[in-house]
Formats: C-alpha cells, structure tokens, sequence
C-alpha cells in the first residue's frame, strides 16, 4: 500500500455547532467527497520531556515549534502498521514528515531506541529530534473520530471533521480501547481545513456567512492544560543551556 509521507500546507481549525455541521454537509454536497476510509477512529501516542518542554514551547506560540507522535488509524496490534511522525510548524505553514512501521519495530525505536533496519532522510529527521530532547517518553493517547473529505477540483484542499476527542496519560498503548477525558463540549466537532494555497471562494463564503472564526486549538496542548488546571501535572519552569 503506497502511503503520503511527506506534507507542507496550511492548517486553520474551526468548532463547528451541530447546525454548522449540517450546513456544512449540504454544502460540500457535489464539491467535496469523503475519503475511501469513510469515519475513521484514530489513535495517537504523544512524546514530550519529563517538564513537558514539547507542549510548553507550543503553548507560547513562537514562530517554530514541533511534536513528535506514533498514529495508528486502527486498534494496531504489535504487528500491524503505524505511523512515526513529526509534525512541524514555521510561520503558520505546517510541515509533517512520517514513516510507516510495525507497531513493535516503532516502539523499540522511539521507546528504547533500538536502531531501525533501515534508513531514510524522515528517519534521520526524527533520529535527531529524539536525540535534541533528552528523555523523550510517551506522555499520553489522545484518540477521535474523523471524517477526511477532498476537493472534486482541487485534491490539495481537504479538510477534517473531529469528533469525540479522548485524552488520557494512562495505558500509552495502540492496541488499547478508546477511552479517556473528553477534549470538546458535547455536540461540538473540530474542523480543520487543509490548504497549500488560497481557500476556495465557496468556503470562505460559507465560514462569513455562517460567522465561524477560526480558532487556536491543539489537542495535546488542551489535555495539558487540563492536566495542569486539575493539579495532575505541576508547571515547571527549565531554564536551557
């Protein structure tokens, strides 16, 4: 199966009410089309700094930050494919690179860093971002519901429909059930719109004339500040040579 390692495009999200997301259907309705994998419930294991330095530097919103995550679009056994990615952003434009793996050769790699089999220049890149920040470990499973669609003219504009996120820092496992804190108020889904150019003249109207703004949002930086607001994790302050 031949898969896209390799993204550069823009990224805007949007909480979309119940009565926006019907809207939205209707009008996406002979202009954009669902992906051939229809709702799918995917996995994801976020890595971070024992101070959280990750998500800490995210929050503060400077011009360049990065994550690092192991995603599985399935409950993934030990021998079934996942992906080791980073996620990049730099002045507002997100770059993600990703390789996909066996879940066990995936964790060996990034949990005990036990060398890969093979080599590329995406697993070089995660090579050195692991190395950069010492003592990377698993920090939480965040999990959702997703709807992918694309452009009938134009496949570089796609965007996401997120329900039912779920976050927890317990059993960091792929192959685990779906369970955790909820991430949105109940009815409410997250749309990301995925662009490497100019919106689509019908979906900018559609945003205007439905008042719907984008938003900051990060998922892991959500559950974090969670976590911080219910004492489960202290706010450190580190100081980097």
């Amino acid at each position: 199966m031949s898969y896209q390692n390799v993204f550069e495009r823009y990224e805007i999200k949007y909480f979309l009410t119940k009565t926006q997301k019907e809207a939205l259907m209707k009008e996406m309705d002979g202009r954009m089309q669902s992906d051939k994998y229809g709702r799918t419930t995917i996995r994801n294991i976020y890595y971070d700094t024992d101070s959280f330095r990750l998500i800490r530097d995210s929050l503060d919103h400077p011009v360049y930050k990065e994550k690092l995550r192991i995603r599985s679009y399935q409950r993934a056994e030990i021998g079934d494919m996942v992906f080791v990615e980073i996620k990049k952003k730099f002045e507002d434009v997100v770059y993600k690179r990703r390789v996909a793996m066996p879940r066990i050769a995936a964790e060996y790699w990034i949990d005990y860093r036990k060398p890969l089999a093979f080599g590329s220049q995406i697993t070089s890149e995660i090579d050195y971002l692991v190395d950069f920040y010492e003592g990377l470990s698993a920090k939480a499973f965040l999990s959702y519901e997703r709807e992918a669609f694309s452009d009938n003219k134009n496949p570089e504009f796609r965007l996401t429909l997120d329900e039912n996120i779920l976050a927890r820092d317990t059993e960091l496992n792929l192959g685990n059930d779906i369970w955790g804190q909820p991430l949105l108020p109940h009815g409410m889904t997250l749309m990301e719109v995925k662009i490497a150019g100019a919106m689509p003249l019908w979906m900018a109207n559609f945003l205007s004339s439905n008042n719907i703004q984008k938003v900051s949002y990060s998922k892991y930086g959500t559950y974090y500040r969670n976590c911080l607001s219910s004492g489960a994790i202290q706010e450190r302050s580190v100081f980097y040579a």
